[in-house]
């Protein structure tokens, strides 16, 4: 990798003490794994209002009169909603400039909670369908950018389909970055094309059709609605049956070149994982063996083939 991607991340994730109990959270493979490859802007929205370590945990209270829940002490009834509100318009005004590609939530938080927040109403029961009030801020400042929580990441299908999506992103932002012209969205997509058709294959064909109608449209709308759809394609997870499909589409590129042993060698391969028998990177190794061996150039540039660093081993499930 040319250069880190900068992730935004829950504070307590990366081993800081900053819990309500004075505790934190590590998560090895955030931090060990995944930290060789990003570099990480901590944020603990509690702390950063000012509240001390260790403290009154705090809770999502939903009153009759108000639209939204308010972020209380769990005891005292302490609200803290304006004093959060106000230091997050702030705070996410500055991580606006980080050129984040991506943000991991702590679970379960009242603050940085993602979905499925605990909410209160006056009487002490809770509904699991709150999310957390700075984690429902920063998805509304950054409604495309690519959020999880490190619960949710425990699945590998989830954790493929995240980074996947933060790498891709990551791409993106270069394009961004440089002269912005419809060839460069071109560029950009060709190199894309069979990664997006893993993951939803129409939604695929829509986008592959967006910049021939770009000179109808001015260019920052163009460039905006392929963003938009191009991120909305890529929270759906790729699947066997998606992938076999992928698989198949590049065999295609090979029909003059390989040899009828390799041929049925291939098809054998592709249907071994189709079958969950073999892991996605069987066949995709003997792809690129294939691409390297007969210098397939079309398919040299897929990131489909390494959407990001083999040692994250993300294939090795899938």
């Amino acid at each position: 990798m040319e250069e880190k991607i900068r992730l935004g991340i829950s504070s307590c994730l990366l081993g800081e003490k900053v819990r309500y109990n004075g505790g934190h959270t590590l998560d090895r493979f955030l931090a060990d794994v995944l930290g060789q490859y990003v570099d990480y802007v901590p944020v603990c929205p509690e702390v950063e209002i000012g509240l001390p370590v260790p403290r009154e945990a705090l809770r999502l209270v939903k009153y009759p009169e108000d639209e939204t829940p308010r972020l209380v002490t769990q005891k005292t009834g302490i609200d803290y909603t304006d004093r959060m509100l106000s230091w997050a318009r702030s705070r996410l005004e500055q991580l606006g400039k980080k050129e984040l590609c991506g943000y991991i939530f702590k679970s379960k938080s009242p603050s940085s909670g993602m979905e499925r927040i605990k909410v209160y109403n006056e009487k002490g029961m809770a509904q699991r369908n709150g999310i957390g009030m700075f984690a429902r801020a920063f998805m509304e400042r950054f409604p495309l950018m690519p959020v999880e929580d490190e619960g949710r990441l425990n699945d590998i299908g989830l954790r493929e389909n995240f980074i996947v999506r933060v790498f891709t992103y990551h791409r993106w932002r270069k394009v961004l970055n440089g002269p912005r012209t419809i060839g460069a969205v071109v560029n950009f997509h060709t190199k894309n094309k069979l990664l997006f058709m893993a993951h939803h294959p129409e939604m695929a064909r829509q986008l592959g059709k967006l910049p021939a109608k770009a000179k109808e449209m001015p260019l920052e709308e163009f460039f905006g609605n392929y963003e938009s759809l191009m991120m909305k394609l890529m929270t759906y997870k790729s699947t066997v049956r998606k992938n076999a499909n992928a698989l198949y589409h590049m065999m295609g590129y090979f029909k003059e070149q390989l040899d009828p042993d390799e041929k049925q060698e291939l098809v054998e391969v592709i249907e071994q994982y189709r079958l969950g028998y073999y892991p996605l990177v069987v066949p995709l190794t003997l792809l690129k063996h294939y691409v390297r061996k007969y210098d397939q150039e079309y398919l040299k540039d897929q990131y489909y083939l390494n959407p990001h660093p083999v040692e994250l081993k993300l294939r090795n499930h899938a």
